[in-house]
């Protein structure tokens, strides 16, 4: 019998089962066998056990019967409620952040924002890291760690090449991505904090309006045993 794994290798397999999820390389509904990912990832089956815990404790995974352990599927109710939250706290990241942003800050964010202007999606995940980039930059800026760690435990809930899939399906999304952000910035730039949070909020409701609806589109297709 294996002895008790350490935590940090526990968190180092979870990481990297996490990683994997969120990149797509196991997609939405894809069933997590013990025996490959720890011969994927080089340990033993009782860190990838624990491991799996650690996930489906995050809401990353779920249990099904008859199947095990799989990647969850959200429900859109779920994705709609989660960004309901997830848009106060950014909401409240952006007011935060508009008398610390610097002018270098703001150019940040501006080319981040560049690489997502309609017409330069690519489907390399590069979108999804600028789009990242600079949500992460404010909140960053913002400075509460406290804040910006429950900002991103509720965005590991969802694997993120959904969101880039979002984006490139439709292109009306990707615009309206853009100009929000166009919208974000104009508000720092003013230092009016209230503008701030009101477009960063209604940025994050839409952005999960428009993810719930992928969800609605894709979970009938999706084989759940």
């Amino acid at each position: 019998m294996d002895a008790s794994p350490s935590n940090a290798l526990v968190d180092d397999t979870a990481a990297a089962i996490r990683a994997r999820i969120m990149s797509g390389e196991i997609p939405i509904g894809a069933q997590l066998r013990q025996a490959e990912l720890a011969k994927t990832l080089g340990v033993s089956r009782t860190p990838v056990r624990e491991a799996l815990r650690q996930l489906q404790t995050g809401g990353l995974i779920e249990v099904v019967p008859h199947r095990g352990a799989v990647v969850r599927v959200p429900a859109p109710w779920d994705v709609r409620e989660t960004y309901e939250v997830r848009a106060e706290l950014e909401g409240l990241a952006c007011e935060r952040a508009v008398p610390r942003f610097t002018r270098d800050g703001l150019d940040e964010l501006r080319a981040a924002n560049e690489e997502l202007r309609p017409g330069s999606i690519r489907p390399d995940g590069s979108s999804t890291q600028a789009n990242d980039r600079f949500h992460t930059l404010i909140h960053v800026v913002a400075g509460n760690e406290r804040l910006a760690k429950v900002i991103k435990e509720i965005n590991e809930a969802f694997p993120r090449n959904v969101s880039a899939l979002v984006l490139q399906d439709n292109p009306r999304h990707r615009e309206d991505n853009f100009h929000e952000h166009e919208r974000i910035m104009a508000a720092l730039d003013a230092e009016d904090a209230e503008l701030a949070r009101q477009e960063m909020r209604a940025h994050v409701i839409s952005a999960g309006e428009q993810l719930a609806r992928w969800y609605e589109r894709r979970s009938a297709t999706v084989f759940r045993g």
